[in-house]
């Protein structure tokens, strides 16, 4: 799939490769055509491998099935991203008019390749060595590991390898700590930290690899397969042909597009860049300036990382940790997703009315034509959520989706999945997977180092102990935690991938919030809603920033505008570890109980929309913008009392609003003008 903009008064046009590029910090190497071709066809030999590993096991179990998936994704890794820079005339072997890799690269290629075949040899015997390492096992692992580091460098930048090796460090010198110390521990020499690493389970090849290989590749394969058969020009056509003409119309649809587009990416960013590349000229001659719109593409595209049916990949690794169903963690998201994009709808009625947006352009299709025609596209994704209904597992479920959707593609002539499409389906699956698959086994360095040493619980009690220090209140003291713990995430967030701050978070803040109370669940939820907020955070935000291209607009204030769109979505997350009632907002306990607490959560939602839109019945002033934020955290803290309170301030604000637009119909008793022909109201009050 290729799009293209208008930005800035130039255009520009992406194609597949160069909007994966940012979901990354390095951007993957442009390879010489027949040396693409060969990676490419290894690629999809990897993705036929995944697909047949699904139903035929490999009889010699899960992590013999992990060393052969890291055996042939790492080499390409380094294949594929850059690099050292070298400038030019130290580098013998400069890179001509293409971006090959040299013969550094080939040799690490090869290495790693040798070292992550080498437990192979003699597989039982590597893994009954485990406490006794031999030399050669002990060299080949390090090797393994600078590899592996060298990878997740390439791939996502120098945070995640220095934390690592902040983590080892920790690690070997650990014992050297005063014993007095909570952090100090007995002490462990390289050969056991590098066998805890190489020859355990919780490694290279733990959970976050096994996620990665069983699970995140799969839906990869899916989300290409999606893409090439043509639902993702699908979900955008029917996105621009569902509404009509008015002057919130061009928003909802951004809305409406993100969803769908993002189960076919289920990247975030890549999602906020794909649809921007389509929608900004209509956004623009709609009347968005370029940083609202902006930050409103942004949230878009992170609510699709946040919405079943495909979430993000952390979610994965959140139904390994509390051994439960993909479906559950899929429950689990349900009512936060409704607050989300209820809070995103309700930002875009009133910038709609704030920046005085017009109709926008009516699209030539015909929605329900789109859907008769179309609507199968829908089908596959309906698919994986019946079999996991039915207790089929997930990545038995989302192979049946592949197939499903590969058949189904032959119902449109433009898209068959021929020879061809496959093969560069296939190929993009298991190259988008690349830089998960590096941040993945990187991060079983800190899961291993944090396991082996007893680190996530003593860094919890720090956590708990320090909240402790200021007061007795046992509510306080969990209050001062959970902020402490969004912060702490949302800071890491800020220098590694989604996946990654998951991870770490996981293993040393959830057991804190675990101390106080908190069910696994909400800890684990409230921890991935706030390492994809991330990536909306100033001040990297990596979506913002790569919307701002887009809209040419100013990178801060976009930063600031998707906050604003996706306030709701960092002070929901509260409501589920600091609320006897907040485990209903996760679909758990009865249906009346979730009723009554979405709805609840809705009007806080709502008073939020007010402080940031600044807009009820007309623009507001001050008063009811100070007035809405009690009542919006009162009514998030979902108990009788708070609710009481918090809805009667609601009221407060609503009535300030309504006399205010009295008085402004006396003072301009002009009608305004009819929708989509301009700014009924003017600009809201500061």
């Amino acid at each position: 799939m290729t799009v293209s903009a208008t930005s800035g008064g130039g255009s520009a046009t992406l194609s597949e490769s160069e909007l994966a590029e940012y979901e990354q910090e390095k951007p993957a190497r442009r390879l010489h055509p027949a040396l693409d071709r060969v990676i490419s066809v290894w690629c999809a030999v990897i993705s036929v491998g995944v697909l047949v590993q699904v139903f035929f096991p490999l009889p010699a179990g899960t992590q013999f099935y992990l060393v052969i998936f890291l055996a042939a994704v790492l080499p390409i890794t380094l294949l594929c991203y850059r690099g050292w820079h070298v400038p030019p005339l130290l580098n013998p072997f400069k890179a001509r008019a293409t971006d090959n890799p040299g013969i550094t690269d080939w040799v690490l290629a090869v290495v790693a390749l040798v070292v992550c075949l080498y437990p192979l040899l003699d597989f039982d015997g590597f893994l009954e060595r485990r406490q006794t390492p031999t030399t050669l096992d002990v060299l080949t692992g390090a090797v393994l590991l600078v590899l592996l580091l060298e990878a997740c460098r390439r791939t996502t930048g120098w945070v995640l390898p220095l934390v690592s090796l902040v983590f080892i460090a920790y690690a070997y010198y650990g014992g050297y700590l005063p014993y007095t110390w909570s952090l100090a521990h007995q002490g462990f020499n390289f050969s056991a930290i590098i066998a805890q690493f190489t020859m355990g389970t919780a490694g290279f090849y733990g959970t976050p690899l096994g996620v990665a290989a069983s699970y995140i590749v799969l839906f990869t394969i899916y989300g290409a397969v999606l893409d090439y058969s043509g639902a993702g020009k699908f979900f955008i056509d029917l996105s621009f042909a569902a509404f009509k003409r008015s002057r919130t119309a061009p928003g909802r649809t951004v809305t409406l597009a993100g969803f769908l587009l993002g189960s076919v990416s289920g990247s975030g960013t890549a999602t906020a860049v794909s649809l921007g590349t389509v929608s900004w000229p209509i956004l623009r001659r709609a009347g968005y300036p370029p940083e609202p719109a902006g930050g409103m593409l942004a949230a878009a595209g992170i609510g699709a990382i946040l919405s079943p049916p495909t979430l993000g990949a952390a979610a994965f690794i959140i139904a390994e940790f509390l051994q439960v169903s993909y479906l559950t963690v899929l429950g689990y998201a349900v009512i936060p997703t409704i607050l989300y994009y209820l809070g995103i709808l309700l930002a875009i009625e009133m910038d709609a009315r704030r920046h005085g947006t017009t109709e926008g352009e009516a699209s030539t299709q015909s929605a329900w034509k789109l859907l008769k025609r179309f609507s199968y596209h829908f089908l596959s994704l309906f698919v994986i959520i019946a079999f996991m209904a039915v207790d089929v597992p997930p990545f038995k479920a989302v192979v049946y989706a592949v197939i499903i959707q590969f058949g189904l593609s032959f119902l449109d002539r433009e898209h068959r999945l021929t020879a061809g499409p496959l093969f560069k389906a296939l190929a993009q699956g298991t190259r988008s997977v690349l830089p998960v698959v590096a941040t993945c086994a990187t991060a079983g360095v800190i899961v291993a180092v944090t396991t082996q040493t007893g680190l996530g619980l003593n860094l919890a009690a720090i956590i708990v102990d320090a909240a402790k220090g200021l007061t007795d209140n046992q509510t306080v003291i969990l209050i001062l935690t959970v902020v402490l713990s969004a912060f702490a995430v949302l800071i890491l967030g800020l220098a590694v991938p989604v996946t990654a701050s998951f991870i770490i978070a996981a293993v040393i803040i959830a057991p804190a919030l675990v101390q106080l109370g908190v069910t696994q669940p909400e800890a684990y939820m409230f921890i991935f809603y706030y390492a994809v907020l991330s990536e909306v955070s100033p001040p990297t935000a990596l979506a913002a920033v790569a919307t701002s291209a887009i809209t040419g607009g100013k990178v801060m204030p976009t930063m600031w505008q998707a906050w604003k769109y996706t306030l709701p979505a960092f002070l929901v997350p509260f409501a589920f570890v600091l609320t006897d009632n907040g485990a209903r907002l996760l679909g758990q306990g009865s249906l009346i109980g979730m009723v009554w607490t979405l709805v609840v959560s809705m009007l806080a939602v709502a008073a939020l929309a007010v402080v940031t839109g600044g807009w009820i019945a007309v623009a507001t002033g001050w008063l009811e913008r100070v007035v809405c934020i009690p009542a919006a955290l009162l009514l998030l803290y979902l108990a009788p009392v708070t609710i009481a309170l918090g809805i009667g301030l609601l009221v407060v604000a609503v009535l300030v609003n309504l006399v205010r637009r009295h008085r402004c119909a006396l003072s301009d008793p002009t009608p305004p003008p009819r929708s989509g022909t301009g700014p009924t109201e003017g600009p809201a009050a500061p």
